[in-house]
């Protein structure tokens, strides 16, 4: 439900608000400002945000305010000067808003966030070598974004994290040279994403993988002249394949002769 059809205006302790006792009551007829539309004494964010989009001149004043979403919001607008202060914010969301703005020496103070959602956003503003330090994280998705992030030559200090969502990854987008390191992984999903690129003449080290669909894939990429194996394997797709490529080869070699 979008918060301009909620037919009500209570702040953030849930009282009703009183235009004729807001300081801001001369800007009402200004146009500056509407009960349940734009005001920054409303309990939703979205109103308090048209507010500061219409007043950002007001910001400054507001970023000591009890309700946090008046925080937030005034952070995005309020003076460089004044935010400081509030990195160390007890909510993550005025914390991640004054990270955007403010020099990324401060931001990178916050790799360490007890928030998770702060530490993913802040991903978003490092770069490479600063991001080396998050790749222990507790948290298994902010690894995973970072593993999203970072160039492919720092992937190889993720291989063996413990997480399969994030290893998977790091096989999707680490340089090929150090696929074999993540050949024999534990989880089939993480040994398929690997299967898929690995080099042809590689292939044939996957052929005894437990799983049907690595198999499947080596079949469906080795060469022919290793594929022999696969013609009996446990799975009938997998023999599929391999009958099929080397029939292929056949007719390939007949219509040449």
């Amino acid at each position: 439900m979008m918060t301009d059809d909620i037919d009500e205006a209570f702040d953030w302790e849930g009282r009703p608000i009183d235009c004729a006792s807001c300081p801001h009551q001369p800007m009402l007829t200004a146009g500056r400002c509407r009960l349940k539309h734009a005001c920054v004494h409303d309990r939703y964010a979205k109103r308090i945000d048209r507010f500061f989009n219409w007043n950002p001149n007001l910001a400054d004043g507001y970023l000591n305010h009890p309700h946090f979403e008046v925080r937030a919001v005034a952070s995005k607008h309020a003076s460089l000067f004044l935010l400081l202060p509030l990195i160390e914010d007890p909510e993550e969301t005025v914390r991640w808003n004054v990270a955007r703005r403010l020099p990324k020496r401060y931001a990178l103070k916050l790799r360490n966030d007890p928030h998770r959602e702060v530490r993913i956003r802040i991903v978003s503003l490092l770069e490479d070598a600063e991001l080396v330090p998050m790749m222990g994280d507790p948290d298994y998705y902010v690894r995973q974004v970072i593993a999203r992030k970072v160039a492919p030559p720092l992937l190889a200090r993720m291989v063996r994290d413990p997480e399969v969502e994030v290893r998977r990854v790091v096989a999707r987008r680490i340089q090929p040279e150090w696929l074999m390191q993540l050949a024999y992984d534990r989880d089939a999903l993480v040994r398929l994403e690997v299967a898929k690129r690995l080099a042809p003449y590689l292939l044939a080290t996957l052929r005894d993988d437990s799983d049907w669909r690595i198999r499947y894939e080596v079949a469906s990429r080795i060469p022919v002249s290793k594929i022999e194996k696969l013609l009996e394997d446990s799975d009938s797709l997998v023999q599929e394949m391999a009958r099929s490529r080397l029939m292929g080869e056949q007719e390939l070699r007949s219509d040449v002769l």
